[in-house]
C-alpha cells in the first residue's frame, strides 16, 4: 500500500486536521446546528406540498406514504408517518418488493394506492427519475408528491409537486417537509431517524450533514422509541453507547436486512409500533434475518472469489444462487480485496440484476453507462452503481466490460493525516481527536503515522486471520501500547520481536473491564 501523507501546514494537529478536511469554520464544525443552514431547509416546492397534504388531511383523503427498502428509505416513511399521523392524517406506509418490484415507484405500488382509495401518494427517498411512473399516476387520477435526494435526470418527472434536494438524504428532505407543521418536541423526536440514514446512506459529515448527526444522535441516546430500544438491547449495546460507529455497522445492517433478503416493512413496522412485545419480536426476527445475510454473504463471497480472473481490470461475475438482495455487498467485497472495479449479478431467468462498485478513479456509472444498449435501466453515482439486464445479453456485456481498456492504479493508497512523534501518543491525544467526532464518511478517523516504531509479543487471533503485537517504544509516555491489525496475519511471519517498523494506524482507547488504555487500530505496516 503506497502512503500519501498530507502536505503539512501548521504544527498544531487540531488545526491540521481541520485543513486536511477542507473545513473552514471551526466553529461550525465542533458545534454544528442544523439552524446554521436555515436556507438549505428552505427547498422548492415545500409551501405548496405542505398545502395539498394538510387538504388531504382535513378532507379525511387517504394518503399513501411510498418508500423504499433501505434505511434511508424506511427512516424517511417512518418520519412522514409519525409526523402526519399525529396531525390526524389516515396515512398507508408502502414498502416496495426488492425481487418482485425493485427501486422505487412502480406500477404496482400506484395500482395498490388507487385500490386502497388513496387520493394522494408521498414519495420519500425516491421518484425524482419516475417519468413513466408519474404519468401512470396521473392516469390513476393520484396527486403525487416526489420528495427525493437522489440526482435527477435531464427532464423531471410531472407531479402535483417536487421537494428535491441533494444536500441531505431522503430522510432530512422528508423531515423538512413537515418540520414545520408538526410540535417542536415531535420535530426534535424525528431528528434521530434523520441521524441513522444520514450515517446509513453515506452523506458527508460536514455542514448539515454533520449537524443532522449531531443533532439526531442526541435525540437516539435518550430516546423513547420502543424499536430502537429492543434493537440495541438485542445486540447488547446500551442506547446512550450508541455512536456513528453503532449505527452504520449494527442498527443499520439489521435494519437493511429485511429489505435484502425478506419486506423492508418488517422494519418500518419495528420503528413505528407502540407495543413493547411486538417490537422485540420484530428486533429478534431483524437479528436473525441479518445472520442469515451475513451467511449466504459469505458463501457469495467465496463463490465470487473462485471466478476472479487475475489479469481482468473489471471483474463480471455472476450466478443464479445469488439473491439480489446481497449483490451489492459481493461487489464491494470483491472491489475491496482485488482492487478492481467489480459487478455482481444476480441472475434471473429472463432479467438479471447487477449492482457494482469501484475504487478511486474509476467512474462505475459511466463506466456501465456506455453498454445502455444491452441494458434495461441503470443508476448509481461513480463509486456505486445498479442495473438491470436482459440475462440473454450477460455474456455479451461481460465480454465488453473485461475488454474496456482502463488503467488501474498500481496500489492502493493510504492517506495520512500527519507523521506523530512516539512520545506525542497519549490519552490527551485520544480526546483531542475525539473533537472530531462522530466520523463516516467525509470526516473519517484520523490517520497517523510513526516511524521507527520498535515492536514485541508478535502473535496471530482469530485463527491467524489478524495480527497482534505491543509497541515497546522507550519513548511512549505511557508505557507500551498494544496494536492490533486486522486481516494482516501473514505479517506474522516476516515481523521479529524486536524490531522497527513504520505503522500507520487509529489512536484509540480501548475499554476492557472498565480500564482504559491506549491501542493502535494499524492501517498498515511499512518493514525497515
Amino acid at each position: 500500500m503506497k502512503w500519501k501523507i498530507l502536505l503539512k501546514k501548521s504544527d498544531d494537529l487540531t488545526e491540521q486536521l481541520l485543513i486536511n478536511r477542507g473545513i473552514k469554520d471551526k466553529k461550525i464544525f465542533f458545534n454544528p446546528k442544523i439552524s446554521d443552514f436555515e436556507k438549505d431547509l428552505e427547498i422548492s416546492g415545500i409551501p405548496n406540498a405542505q398545502k395539498r397534504i394538510l387538504e388531504a388531511i382535513q378532507k379525511g383523503e387517504q394518503i399513501i406514504v411510498f418508500g423504499d427498502y433501505d434505511v434511508d428509505g424506511i427512516t424517511a416513511s417512518a418520519i412522514l408517518y409519525k409526523g402526519l399521523t399525529s396531525l390526524g392524517a389516515k396515512i398507508l406506509p408502502y414498502i416496495p418488493h426488492r425481487e418482485k418490484e425493485g427501486y422505487g415507484l412502480s406500477k404496482l405500488g400506484l395500482e395498490f394506492a388507487r385500490d386502497s382509495g388513496a387520493t394522494l401518494v408521498i414519495t420519500v427517498d425516491n421518484g425524482i427519475t419516475a417519468i413513466e411512473q408519474a404519468q401512470f399516476a396521473k392516469q390513476l387520477d393520484l396527486d403525487l408528491i416526489i420528495t427525493d435526494h437522489h440526482i435527477p435526470l435531464n427532464i423531471k418527472p410531472e407531479a402535483f409537486e417536487i421537494v428535491h434536494s441533494t444536500k441531505m438524504c431522503g430522510a432530512a428532505v422528508a423531515w423538512c417537509l413537515i418540520q414545520s407543521l408538526i410540535p417542536k418536541s415531535l420535530r426534535e423526536e424525528l431528528l434521530q431517524f434523520v441521524g441513522v440514514a444520514t450515517v446509513c446512506d453515506l452523506i458527508p459529515l460536514k455542514d448539515l450533514g454533520r449537524a443532522f448527526l449531531v443533532e439526531g444522535l442526541k435525540e437516539l441516546k435518550k430516546t423513547t422509541n420502543l424499536g430502537f430500544l429492543a434493537l440495541v438491547n438485542e445486540c447488547n449495546i446500551e442506547i446512550s453507547d450508541v455512536s456513528s460507529y453503532e449505527i452504520g455497522h449494527i442498527i443499520g445492517p439489521r435494519l437493511n436486512a429485511m429489505g435484502r433478503l425478506e419486506h423492508a416493512i418488517d422494519s418500518l413496522r419495528l420503528l413505528c409500533t407502540k407495543d413493547a412485545s411486538k417490537a422485540r419480536n420484530l428486533a429478534k426476527l431483524l437479528c436473525e434475518t441479518n445472520t442469515q445475510r451475513q451467511k449466504m454473504t459469505q458463501i457469495a463471497v467465496e463463490e465470487a472469489k473462485a471466478m476472479v480472473i487475475g489479469e481482468n481490470t473489471v471483474h463480471v461475475l455472476y450466478s443464479s444462487n445469488w439473491s439480489a438482495g446481497i449483490i451489492g455487498l459481493i461487489a464491494g467485497r470483491i472491489t475491496e480485496e482485488f482492487y478492481r472495479p467489480s459487478i455482481a449479478i444476480s441472475v434471473g431467468e429472463t432479467i438479471s440484476k447487477g449492482s457494482a462498485r469501484s475504487i478511486d478513479g474509476i467512474n462505475v456509472i459511466e463506466l456501465i453507462r456506455k453498454h445502455s444498449d444491452v441494458l434495461i435501466d441503470v443508476g448509481g453515482h461513480p463509486g456505486a452503481a445498479g442495473f438491470s439486464i436482459l440475462t440473454e445479453k450477460l455474456e455479451i456485456f461481460k465480454k465488453r466490460l473485461e475488454e474496456e481498456v482502463i488503467v488501474i492504479p498500481e496500489e492502493k493508497v493510504l492517506e495520512i493525516d500527519a507523521e506523530v512523534e512516539s512520545n506525542k501518543l497519549t490519552k490527551n491525544l485520544v480526546n483531542e481527536l475525539g473533537k472530531f467526532e462522530p466520523f463516516g464518511f467525509g470526516n473519517p478517523k484520523p490517520v497517523l503515522a510513526s516511524k521507527g516504531m520498535k515492536i514485541s509479543d508478535i502473535r496471530t487471533v482469530g485463527n491467524g486471520k489478524h495480527l497482534k503485537f505491543k509497541v515497546v517504544d522507550p519513548e511512549l509516555v505511557e508505557g507500551p501500547i498494544d496494536a492490533i491489525a486486522f486481516s494482516m496475519g501473514d505479517l506474522s511471519t516476516v515481523l521479529q520481536n524486536g524490531q522497527q517498523v513504520a505503522i500507520a494506524y487509529n489512536l484509540e482507547l480501548d475499554n476492557y473491564n472498565g480500564f482504559e488504555k491506549l491501542q493502535l487500530k494499524v492501517r498498515d505496516i511499512k518493514l525497515g
